[in-house]
């Protein structure tokens, strides 16, 4: 399977809210995101939408930007099914699909889809080998849409580098140190990093740690800041301080682009930031419209996004 990487840019946007609007005001959402200049925009899929149905919805309604699935479960379509959605869609919509795959989290899989939650880098694996012979007797694409994987700890980068790239979310900038040393310098590394718009510290990490709470009661982001050093008396009542700002850039302007510079800076290629709101239904558009000046100014290192003959 050839893999591509598109030119995504170097800032994109993450976020759940086009999940929860109707389909028509979802995708002139994305036209608007677009519309400030961003790259790409990463849409999540657990208990709402089918990932790739959406991300055709939301292609659709846009003209250029990129839209990546942030992730597709693996539980969610055994790997032909996986690969004839990805080759519909990016025939369809040419070099403007990125396919996040990825394990997601033992909870969901076994209390709301009521699987096994086992050997998940093993299990990866063998999805990835069926879905690159998978039969596919339709219309192609004239390139492949990427393949990239969540992944967080070692060997799931290490798996990561035999696709486009990897896809992290929940990381402080050491993480992307690491992983882009994991990862290798060839393949994109995407990373997810909230952002609150709000220079006050305690209506700030307030706000920050409606994100962080939710995540660090998820296995795999917990054992993930344990494996960086990140003792256990940090993780508790929705991060420490110091644990919620190496997770969350808030500030001002200048300040959040100095955060997501950083993962830019320790290896990063593209940075999809997470507009943090109380309610994660809200698109944040007013922070997103604030901050793509900023933040799309210089767009340094878009020369790595260029495909791959």
């Amino acid at each position: 399977m050839p893999l591509i990487n598109p030119t995504l840019g170097t800032i994109g946007v993450f976020t759940f809210a086009l999940e929860q609007l109707p389909a028509a005001q979802a995708a002139a959402a994305t036209a608007e995101i677009e519309g400030l200049g961003y790259g790409a925009v990463w849409i999540p899929e657990a208990r709402g939408k089918e990932a790739f149905t959406h991300a055709a919805l939301l292609l659709g309604g846009s003209d250029r930007i990129a839209v990546c699935t942030g992730v597709a479960s693996i539980w969610g379509r055994d790997p032909m099914t996986a690969a004839a959605a990805m080759t519909t869609v990016g025939e369809a919509f040419p070099d403007r699909l990125v396919v996040g795959l990825g394990v997601s989290h033992r909870t969901l899989v076994e209390q709301v889809r009521g699987q096994s939650y086992t050997s998940p880098v093993r299990t990866m694996e063998a999805y990835l080998e069926r879905l690159g012979s998978a039969t596919y007797e339709a219309a192609r694409p004239a390139h492949a849409p990427p393949v990239v994987l969540a992944a967080l700890g070692p060997r799931m980068l290490r798996l990561a580098s035999r696709t486009a790239g990897a896809h992290t979310y929940f990381v402080p900038a050491e993480h992307t140190a690491q992983a882009r040393q994991l990862l290798g310098p060839e393949g994109l590394l995407a990373v997810e990093h909230a952002v609150v718009a709000e220079s006050d510290p305690v209506r700030a990490r307030q706000l920050a740690r409606t994100y962080t709470s939710r995540y660090l009661r998820l296995e795999n982001y917990r054992n993930n800041l344990v494996r960086l050093g990140w003792p256990e008396d940090e993780l508790t009542d929705g991060g420490s301080d110091r644990l919620v700002d190496a997770l969350v850039a808030w500030g001002d302007d200048n300040t959040i682009r100095d955060r997501v510079r950083a993962h830019l800076d320790a290896g990063a290629d593209h940075v999809c930031i997470q507009v943090v709101r109380e309610d994660r239904a809200e698109l944040g558009l007013e922070e997103l419209t604030a901050l793509a000046p900023i933040l799309l100014r210089d767009e340094p290192g878009s020369e790595r996004l260029q495909p791959r003959q």
